[in-house]
């Protein structure tokens, strides 16, 4: 239980600390870069025997593709941090962990893989998913103030924050998919810390290619606050999924079980801790797609869950 708790705080912690960059002025694209050097480190320093590392074929298919993977890392990475800023940790929270939708789906329709009968519950569930995540992203319209003959006046703004919550979701969940696509091809139980270092290495190679363009062409200057925010980024991203998997294996590895149960922690804890924190409000909406995010996780596993 200690290693699933450790797992959900470390997960509430990368949305608090992307929240807080614009406070601090980091630059975001430039943190995650160097958030995944500091992820490299953390594994290294996690990984007991360094001499698995000589296995690695750095020119095979699935090494090729795993290190590709870092592009798409650095992709959710960015629209996860967007919208803890942007909207708000709870929309980053719910859209994130609403994104199981997308690797069940594609489990049960393109691999087929899945290790049980999906029932109408199941299904049923997917659809509160997607509607939580509907009603998560809703924000109140903004206001803006412009005078008319010495008379202020009030309109409403449209705001498209809300799609920085879809876009987590997609990019979220077409992630996850690919994550288990590619461990389930190529690599053993035991070379998940394997996968995710070389995944994080494909993620510093496209993004520091990308950083050096933008300070070499865009005039974009690094600054130090922008690598702490990023190496300090990069502990609890390493390690939320570190814990996540000795939870699962401390769980005889059901993910069906843990994953569920960690996803409602990881959006109610971040809820709780961004009120608490950033004084985060949620309209009455977006309480409501809490809810049913709940309801939804609970009607996709309730089998394992015990229901």
């Amino acid at each position: 239980m200690l290693y699933f708790l450790l797992s959900v705080l470390f997960t509430v912690a990368l949305y608090l600390i992307m929240r807080s960059y614009p406070k601090y002025r980091v630059n975001s694209f430039h943190a995650v870069v160097f958030n995944y050097y500091s992820c490299v480190v953390t594994g290294l320093f996690l990984t007991p025997d360094i001499s698995v590392f000589k296995e690695i074929q750095w020119t095979s298919e699935g090494t090729i593709l795993t290190l590709a993977l870092g592009t798409l890392f650095v992709i959710a990475f960015m629209s996860i941090g967007l919208t803890a800023q942007k909207v708000s940790v709870t929309a980053a929270s719910l859209a994130g962990n609403m994104s199981l939708v997308i690797p069940v789906l594609f489990g049960l329709f393109i691999f087929k893989n899945t290790n049980k009968e999906f029932t109408v519950l199941n299904y049923t569930g997917l659809v509160v998913a997607l509607t939580a995540l509907a009603l998560g992203v809703i924000q109140k319209k903004e206001k803006s103030t412009e005078f008319e003959h010495g008379q202020p006046l009030e309109i409403s703004v449209v705001s498209y924050a809300w799609l920085l919550p879809v876009f987590t979701f997609l990019a979220s969940g077409t992630n996850n998919t690919l994550i288990n696509y590619l461990t389930m091809q190529y690599y053993r139980p035991e070379q998940t810390t394997l996968f995710m270092i070389i995944a994080c290495s494909g993620a510093i190679l496209i993004g520091t290619l990308l950083l050096l363009y933008k300070i070499v062409f865009g005039g974009e200057k690094l600054l130090p606050r922008s690598i702490i925010g990023g190496l300090i980024l990069g502990v609890p991203n390493f390690l939320s999924l570190y814990f996540l998997l000795l939870a699962l294996g401390s769980f005889g590895n059901s993910a069906a079980f843990v994953f569920p149960i960690y996803n409602i922690l990881s959006m109610l804890v971040s809820s709780f801790a961004a009120w608490v924190l950033y004084k985060e409000k949620l309209n009455n909406l977006n309480r409501l797609g809490l809810v049913l995010a709940i309801v939804a996780i609970v009607l996709i596993s309730y089998q394992e869950l015990g229901f």
